[in-house]
């Protein structure tokens, strides 16, 4: 399993552990990352995902998955939240 976020696209960052006679060897920052299951209101149904903490807090902040997806840019989706996003774009548009 990749340690990428579903939706926003934030991986691992490489770096350097500084000791206290600053020697340094290298290290990795790795997102963090939960696994979530995201309402939404289109398909009325859960949809399960792996995203970071950051990308929870931004669903949250422009009104839920829907919302969060139509604005999303493809390729920082995964082919999971791409097919969501598609399925809730279709939903919209019959319904409309």
């Amino acid at each position: 399993m990749s340690r990428r976020c579903e939706l926003t696209g934030k991986g691992p960052m490489v770096g350097n552990n500084s000791s206290h006679a600053n020697n340094k060897t290298k290290r990795r920052y790795l997102p963090n990352l939960n696994d979530v299951t995201l309402q939404s209101e289109t398909l009325k149904r859960g949809i399960k995902l792996r995203i970071s903490a950051h990308a929870l807090r931004s669903v949250d902040h422009r009104g839920g998955l829907d919302a969060f997806l139509a604005k999303a840019k493809d390729d920082e989706l995964s082919a999971n939240a791409l097919r969501v996003k598609k399925e809730i774009a279709k939903a919209q548009a019959a319904t409309a």
